[in-house]
């Protein structure tokens, strides 16, 4: 009879999946919660103490731990064959063993040190290392998700060598996940630990391999989106949309993004969907073409058809109309997802030779803002400034962004100089600008910037402040005429 290791944390399917073990003929061996499940459904089962003539001990830290698991699970072919028989152990034909919820303990706030430690598997990666380890003979399976498969293929013409091989390399990348998430809590070590999702057609241009890669226990929202329509994603529509999601998690509830090349061309928020994606295409309709589309709500009829007589290469949303879809249908190219929102509690990472810059992702805030010239914004452009200082957070510098209540007109974005950034969004906002207010994602060096935007009709200006020239800068703020105010933070984005 062939024989079956089973030691899962996590039971989900598990009961089907060993019935179709027994069905197929194989014996079950087991221990603790996962021998009880299988009884409990009928299944008979042979205990790891019964097998290894020794009990658990240290409250079941060790049970698995010896020669007769093994020995039965490295044993290789005839080689081995009069070494078994002389100690008695009997070979493993399949090892299904998944580990022990470290990752979501140490997410636990409420987890002591010891619970976290009690966490930290010991006999599980050993015996899936051992199993992987030696898969020319033994086939090892670590998730839920390949039980149908390796079920498929065992009531077929059995598990081939390119299964095995494949189980093996989810086996060792599932241990070395477990241990980068151990190494990370109990040292601070960042390990960067990825597993490939997919191939990507090309990079950023069409001669550069690329590929899409999550890490271990992230639930990202590309990972969680549903891809209603619309061609693959490509690494470009992976980074913009990346980049509009986020801008329009931040601007809130009823906000409609329009991104280009990561950086905003449009924004709007409040009134109806579909009236905040005209002002938001509005804002530079040039630059909105070919762009990504993120709103924060529904993706409902209206604001379809609206999209339908534009150029556009992805649409994110939290939902979609069925009506929308359909009306986009007709749009075969235009890829739709629905998502959750991107957390805003991972960390970044950003690639340099040989290693990484790592660092908390940037969180937009509104305490400890200011006023620094003597005329204080009306309530009317506070509101406008807060709208275009998310903006101004989420884009490129060096990055002005002219807005009109909650709507941005003029964006200059990745400039080298701060009064060439204002200088471009007054020449997107054009006639715009008058009566409109300014976000700095940094304090303006000279007044030289505050004068153009003041040129161009600007009432009020937020920017962090603390340069060595504010003085000269408030000044000219109250030169002008405009409300100045610092929010004694700053948003670089590089």
């Amino acid at each position: 009879m062939k024989r079956a290791l089973i030691s899962v944390y996590d039971k989900t399917g598990l009961v089907p999946f060993a019935e179709r073990l027994v069905a197929a003929g194989y014996g079950i061996v087991s221990s603790g919660g996962t021998a009880t499940a299988l009884r409990e459904a009928g299944l008979e089962v042979t205990s790891v103490d019964a097998v290894t003539g020794a009990p658990e001990i240290l409250g079941g830290r060790v049970k698995t731990l010896h020669p007769k698991i093994h020995g039965g699970i490295l044993a290789r072919g005839e080689a081995d064959e009069a070494e078994l028989v002389a100690n008695d152990i009997e070979r493993f034909d399949i090892v299904v063993c998944n580990l022990y919820p470290f990752r979501e303990t140490v997410a636990d706030p409420a987890a002591t040190e010891m619970d976290i430690i009690e966490k930290i598997d010991i006999g599980g990666p050993a015996m899936v290392r051992a199993a992987a380890k030696n898969h020319h003979h033994v086939a090892v399976v670590v998730s839920p998700d390949q039980y149908e498969e390796v079920a498929a293929a065992i009531e077929g013409d059995g598990i081939g060598s390119e299964l095995r091989r494949r189980l093996a390399a989810e086996a060792f990348t599932h241990t070395a996940d477990y241990d980068a998430a151990i190494v990370g809590w109990i040292s601070g070590r960042q390990t960067l630990a990825l597993s490939r999702v997919s191939e990507l057609r090309y990079g950023e241009n069409p001669h550069q391999a690329a590929s899409i890669w999550g890490e271990p226990g992230a639930s990202a929202w590309w990972a969680q989106s549903q891809q209603l329509q619309g061609k693959e994603m490509s690494f470009n529509n992976y980074a913009d949309t990346e980049a509009a999601w986020r801008l329009a998690s931040d601007l809130g509830e009823g906000a409609v993004v329009v991104v280009k090349h990561t950086n905003a061309a449009g924004a709007s928020r409040g009134g109806s969907i579909a009236n905040a994606f005209e002002l938001a295409w509005e804002g530079d309709a040039l630059a909105a073409f070919g762009g990504v589309i993120a709103i924060n709500g529904e993706l409902d009829e209206e604001t379809a058809t609206a999209l339908s007589d534009r150029f556009v290469e992805v649409v994110v949303a939290r939902s979609a109309a069925e009506e929308a879809l359909t009306v986009l249908a007709a749009k075969k190219n235009v890829r739709v997802l629905t998502a959750p929102l991107p957390s805003a509690d991972d960390v970044d990472y950003r690639r340099i030779e040989g290693g990484f810059l790592i660092q908390e992702r940037d969180r937009v805030e509104m305490e400890g803002w200011a006023t620094a010239s003597r005329r204080e914004p009306t309530p009317a452009e506070l509101e406008a400034l807060r709208f275009a200082w998310v903006i101004a957070a989420h884009t490129k510098s060096n990055a002005i962004v002219i807005a009109r209540g909650e709507q941005a007109v003029g964006v200059g974005a990745g400039d080298q100089s701060r009064v060439g950034a204002a200088e471009r969004a007054v020449v997107k906002a054009g006639e715009r600008a008058s009566g409109a207010v300014a976000a700095s994602d940094a304090f303006f060096p000279f007044r030289d910037g505050l004068d153009t935007l003041a040129d161009a009709g600007i009432t009020a200006i937020v920017e962090p402040g603390g340069s060595m020239n504010d003085d000269e800068v408030v000044a000219a703020a109250d030169e002008r005429g405009l409300a100045l105010v610092f929010t004694n933070r700053r948003h670089f984005r590089h």
